[in-house]
């Protein structure tokens, strides 16, 4: 690369980096709507708290003062149903006629164990019926249902839980388990309950403490929030990190997640949104075993569930981009594919196409392979480009030496001069610039992308048993910003880059200028090197192949570049514009000639002037 195209890319670099760490992030749309806070940590909410004294036993006298007109089905022997098809194993309690237990059938923990996503230890819940005689929590009840252990295949499976609070009056609770699939549709019933309860909403709350389901702990704790979508669909979460968020909304909510980094576990309104939401993510950093504790407090209208439209879903499964887009409007923002402006190069290029290999390429390492040898040949053009610009610069090599000779140290002189010869000659000095500036949204889109790719989780290749995380060949105590491990394929990537870099060193002219471009390509490698130490192993083994691929890559190209016929080119432009018959330059180039003269005035007028001021002395 010359200089330009190394400006060009350390002014990108400098600009996102400076939009991260400068600029604020965007107030939501209606911000009296919601409240964000820190919070300091918080012992059991007052909801958690009245889930565990519920749970302690009741005689007859204490269910009828608790539970009201509800105490004839506030007591009973608590029952388990399990229900699973080829992707969930489900576990059902007739104790709430609730979801006790969800086990992905199709994954693992970091340590291979079954990855539970959440059971009685880790999720308490609230499903909080506003009554005549006050609020009555239905997940304590019992309730009845004749379904049995059943594995689903084919067709779905429907559950009924009922309550019989007396003659004409009970409580359902239906759930609808899918052939295959990881959506739970959920409809809950009240039926001549019309005047037992209120009009007042239906308060439903869920605490989980999330394990951890994969081996970097902080960044997991990192990557698990709660997303939600609001009724006017705009997408929100709370802050990803290590500190305690909070949210309050005023506006409703049409469904709400609670994120680990790959997996989620999700509900979502179906009818009429939930009309009041409030959410929290907590951290105890002395507590190893939780990755975080989520918490959501939803309101489930009670016009829909006295209407028969209190229909809802439960989502238990994988963060996978693929799946998730029948699930709800907008469900599949839980994958993050980057900022904006790169989301699309994700969505629409980057996950097609690695789900097209993944049907004929079951090795994943293999596959990152395929997909770089893709990705180069689409950009073979603009590497064509990039090199005869370079090869451009090369044949004036001597012309700019002898000019530089000419005209000295003085570096607006050497611009004007530069500008002058490449007009002469028919040269942009943007045409090197622009195919490295035109690849970066790819690299960049890749560098969001690879980390929330769960495809790669537990896909092993070579050394590395995980693409989906960093590659630990060796370990040893935390150090400054290394931390406590070194990535093989992270050093294999910095020495690929160096190799490149003094590949280009080697067939790109010296620039002038204060700065040595030369010796500084050497030191970008080594300063990612300690960035990319623990991302994913997939991303830093794709970066190794991408350097390897494009140093082959020029070096192909370079046997089709003729220097000779270059130079000739270049001297019959050079004849053709000094007779009237060339082209005149446009656009950026023509504008900066016109800068460069402005300044080469300007500086000429200010000699003139301190001569005369001498001369008058």
């Amino acid at each position: 690369m010359d200089r330009n195209q190394l400006i060009g890319i350390v002014l990108i670099l400098a600009m996102l980096v400076g939009y991260q760490l400068l600029v604020p992030k965007p107030a939501p749309e209606k911000e009296p709507a919601q409240k964000t806070q820190t919070t300091k940590p918080t012992t059991t909410s007052g909801a958690a708290a009245a889930i565990d004294k519920a749970e302690q036993p009741l005689d007859s006298a204490a269910a009828k003062a608790q539970f009201g007109d509800f105490a004839t089905v506030a007591t009973g022997e608590a029952r388990d149903i399990v229900v699973e098809n080829k992707d969930i194993q489900v576990t059902f309690t007739t104790q709430g006629g609730r979801v006790k237990q969800v086990v992905l059938k199709n994954y693992k923990t970091y340590d291979q164990k079954p990855l539970v996503l959440i059971d009685d230890q880790s999720s308490k819940t609230l499903l909080e019926l506003p009554t005549n005689r006050g609020k009555v929590d239905l997940h304590k009840l019992y309730f009845q249902t004749t379904a049995q252990n059943s594995t689903v295949s084919g067709q779905s499976q429907q559950l009924v839980f009922r309550a019989e609070v007396a003659p004409g009056q009970s409580v359902e609770q239906v759930y609808t388990i899918p052939a295959e699939g990881y959506v739970l549709n959920y409809g809950l019933k009240l039926n001549g309950l019309s005047n037992t309860v209120t009009n007042d909403n239906i308060r439903f709350f869920w605490e989980d403490k999330m394990r951890q389901y994969e081996n970097d702990l902080s960044n997991n704790r990192r990557a698990a929030t709660i997303n939600y979508l609001t009724a006017d669909e705009n997408f929100e979460n709370l802050t990803e990190g290590e500190s305690n968020q909070e949210a309050t909304l005023e506006e409703p909510v049409q469904w709400f997640t609670i994120k680990h980094k790959y997996f989620l576990s999700g509900f979502v309104a179906q009818n009429g949104p939930l009309t009041k939401a409030g959410f929290k993510t907590l951290v105890n950093p002395a507590d190893s075993s939780v990755v975080k504790t989520a918490v959501a407090d939803v309101m489930l209208p009670m016009a829909d569930v006295k209407a028969g439209k209190g229909q809802y879903k439960f989502y238990y499964g994988p963060n996978d981009f693929q799946l998730l887009g029948s699930v709800a409007p907008e469900f599949d923002r839980n994958v993050y594919l980057g900022y904006s402006i790169l989301k699309p190069i994700n969505k629409y290029f980057f996950v097609p196409m690695f789900n097209f290999l993944e049907k004929f390429i079951s090795n994943y390492g293999l596959l990152i392979v395929a997909l770089v040898v893709f990705v180069k040949l689409v950009l073979t053009p603009l590497t064509y480009k990039s090199y005869v610009s370079m090869a451009k610069m090369r044949v004036l090599q001597p012309e700019l030496n002898e000019m530089k000779e000419r005209v000295g140290d003085d570096m607006a002189k050497q611009q004007a001069e530069q500008m002058k010869l490449y007009q002469e000659v028919g040269v942009s000095p943007l045409s090197g610039c622009v195919p490295v500036v035109a690849t970066m949204p790819i690299l960049f889109a890749l560098f969001m992308l690879f980390p929330n790719l769960i495809e790669l989780r537990q896909k092993s290749f070579l050394w590395a048993n995980d693409l989906s995380t960093y590659d630990a060949f060796l370990k040893f105590p935390a150090l400054p910003f290394i931390g406590g491990h070194l990535s093989l394929f992270t050093v294999l990537m910095t020495a690929s880059s160096i190799a490149y870099a003094y590949y280009n060193n080697q067939t790109t002219p010296t620039q002038p200028g204060p700065v040595n471009m030369k010796a500084l390509s050497y030191v970008f490698p080594l300063m990612f090197m300690f960035v990319l130490n623990s991302y994913p192993a997939g991303l830093t083994f794709y970066y190794f192949v991408s350097n390897i691929v494009t140093i082959a890559q020029q070096q192909l190209i370079r046997r089709f570049v003729d220097e000779d016929k270059i130079k000739a080119v270049l001297e019959e432009n050079r004849r053709k514009n000094a007779s009237g018959q060339g082209k005149k330059p446009g656009g950026f180039q023509a504008l900066l000639q016109r800068q460069l003269a402005a300044a080469d005035e300007a500086r000429k007028q200010a000699e003139e002037a301190q001569k005369r001021a001498k001369q008058k002395k």
